[in-house]
């Protein structure tokens, strides 16, 4: 698959993340600088702290960056649903705001899209976070949720929690949104038609801010939205279509 990306729009949901703003702003430059047409968005989701501050200084400092600001608390499907909608470019990358994706990777997930094994009718390239580095008890809940996820949904990729995600803008926003999505955006990609392919990407310590996600948020909002996500697959099908020919090009209309 050739596919250039004339402009990559990568959209980074925060809430209260103030140390970590300058620091990703920085990477994402010295990752893409001089190899992409970038243009990086941050969705601030109604931070508290002085994360909106630091976003302001990252937009004064490089003409890159984007800034989108809810007036309330939304949850991060919802910025990157506003961050996606604002965007310019044809191809959108997501990463997490919290400096454990690794900016670096952004160029793997691209580069994917070149490789002659990529199928076709891929439309979703997602990173594979194999050695992460999180609590024990955040790994082995992960693990278990990717294994029942992966058995349940069949989303062809055994980490569709991962924050790093390349996939085309049109084709996202033709996506039935809904609060967590993002979490099953590779079962939601299969059930419209696309590929999806898995990627090893690095995974990087929390350095600082915290967690916004504790074992009941994960657990139980995990299970309803899995219930969710199986009702739309059974309410969808792809239907196999053809077109006629135009009436001009019709072998009974030929004189």
């Amino acid at each position: 698959m050739t596919l250039p990306i004339a402009l990559l729009s990568v959209v980074v949901p925060v809430h209260n993340e103030e140390e970590n703003i300058i620091p990703l702003a920085t990477e994402v430059d010295a990752a893409l600088k001089g190899r992409l047409n970038y243009e990086l968005l941050f969705v601030d989701d109604c931070s508290s702290d002085t994360t909106a501050d630091r976003l302001c200084l990252a937009a004064a400092a490089n003409p890159r960056v984007r800034v989108v600001t809810h007036s309330g608390q939304s949850g991060q499907s919802a910025a990157i649903i506003s961050g996606v909608r604002r965007a310019q470019g044809e191809w959108i990358v997501t990463l997490d705001g919290d400096q454990q994706n690794d900016p670096a990777d952004i160029i793997t997930l691209v580069n994917q899209l070149n490789i002659p094994s990529t199928p076709d009718n891929t439309a979703l390239i997602i990173g594979h976070r194999r050695k992460r580095r999180d609590t024990w008890l955040k790994r082995v809940s992960s693990r278990i949720a990717n294994s029942i996820r992966q058995r349940l949904l069949h989303d062809l990729t055994p980490d569709s929690g991962c924050g790093l995600k390349l996939f085309p803008r049109q084709l996202f926003l033709e996506l039935p949104a809904f609060d967590h999505m993002h979490r099953f955006l590779a079962a939601l990609i299969v059930r419209h038609g696309g590929g999806v392919v898995s990627v090893e990407v690095n995974h990087r310590p929390r350095v600082a801010g915290r967690s916004h996600y504790g074992l009941n948020n994960r657990l139980w909002t995990g299970v309803i939205d899995l219930l969710g996500v199986i009702w739309l697959q059974h309410r969808w099908s792809l239907p196999d279509v053809s077109e006629e020919p135009a009436v001009s090009e019709r072998p009974d209309q030929k004189n």
